[in-house]
């Protein structure tokens, strides 16, 4: 079944409190209809999509192998550079490389498509989580929401930019210092046998006390990094472990803004609202080819390595892709901007078949404010 490009309602906006997945929108969206919809997809031959939807074990050995060597080799530049002015550049590579790619990583791994090996996937899955600071069974759940209800108020909780725009807190939480500290006080909460009603709202009962059991081997981990920098006088280790979650956070936010920022919520195409952008072999290497976000969101199922190719198949039918990340940036930049001053602003992408009559249309957020 085809879904309409947009749900026409009276543009209002509200505050963020609309965002919150118990006493937010949620209710309004179901009752508009957004909540698990039929979103529009693009034609796609069976043949060709059963081909795209094949894993591989070697792509992803290869490139977690190579992840994994980069993270060594910067640690061990970062290492010799103690001591010295070198190293805060040398420790931002390290950090960069341990955090930023991790973002990507989970994310695969999270929808199984990285490896065609299942236990694979669960080991890069958990690898990855620790290392991007993510509690691995809530981010998996998250993640689930955030495909089903992709930008819908109130449903979604991995919403990067809620509108009306905070910049500054957009700017801290760019450098991670909003991510990881939360997430830390929440791995400690959950060691404690509680899980709160935000988290329950999307995690099924059954999966719950994984939460607790993973929250606890995360809180020996840290409480062992932490004693060992007290026995030994210094908090290098955490350098290395912990802290990069922090300062190598930059890269992952960098590329996570081209994702939604500034395009509509509350529409049932991801057309309108995800981007493509084209970026250099180095960017889609680190990035994991997410930067085919459109196709990643509109096929969550095809693997990593396999988006290229979709991406041809489906271009027609697309608005056209950012030629670069700066191309991507010039646009997002002032539009969030103007999201700060008017929040019922947004981006309108260019829709194959649409006329500006039937071009998506935000749905309204609360009843409280219709």
């Amino acid at each position: 079944m085809e879904t309409p490009l947009h749900l026409p309602r009276p543009p209002v906006r509200t505050g963020s409190s609309d965002y919150d997945l118990l006493h937010g929108a949620g209710n309004h969206a179901a009752s508009a209809g957004l909540v698990n919809a039929n979103w529009y997809r693009c034609a796609v031959p069976r043949p060709v999509m059963k081909e795209l939807m094949q894993r591989n074990d070697a792509r992803a050995l290869r490139d977690t192998a190579l992840w994994y060597a980069l993270i060594i080799a910067s640690g061990l530049l970062a290492w010799s550079a103690l001591d010295t002015a070198w190293a805060v550049p040398a420790f931002l590579l390290y950090g960069t490389l341990y955090c930023g790619p991790a973002d990507s990583r989970w994310h695969e791994a999270s929808h199984g498509t990285a490896f065609k090996t299942r236990w694979m996937n669960e080991v890069l899955y958990q690898l990855a989580c620790f290392q991007v600071m993510r509690r691995p069974t809530v981010w998996r759940w998250t993640h689930a929401r955030h495909h089903t209800d992709t930008l819908v108020t109130g449903r979604d909780p991995e919403i990067a930019v809620p509108v009306p725009v905070n910049v500054f807190m957009q700017l801290i939480g760019f450098f991670g210092l909003i991510h990881a500290p939360r997430e830390i006080w929440r791995v400690l909460v959950n060691a404690t046998g509680h899980i709160s009603a935000h988290d329950k709202s999307y995690i099924p009962e059954m999966e719950w006390p994984k939460v607790v059991r993973e929250a606890r081997v995360w809180v020996l981990i840290y409480t062992a990094l932490v004693a060992g920098c007290v026995a030994a006088g210094t908090w290098v280790p955490l350098l290395f472990i912990g802290l990069p979650s922090i300062y190598g956070a930059w890269l992952y936010s960098f590329f996570g803004l081209t994702q939604h920022a500034a395009l509509p919520e509350n529409v049932l195409d991801h057309r309108a609202n995800c981007r493509t952008v084209y970026m250099n072999p180095v960017f889609r290497f680190l990035y994991w080819n997410m930067n085919y976000h459109v196709e990643h969101h509109m096929f969550p199922m095809v693997p990593f390595h396999a988006l290229p190719r979709l991406h041809e198949v489906i271009a027609a039918d697309c608005p056209p892709a950012y030629p670069s990340t700066a191309a991507a940036y010039a646009e997002i930049l002032p539009n969030l901007l103007k999201q700060a001053r008017d929040p019922g602003h947004y981006v309108r992408r260019p829709i194959p078949g649409a006329t500006p009559a039937s071009s998506p249309e935000r749905a309204p957020l609360s009843p409280r404010t219709a």
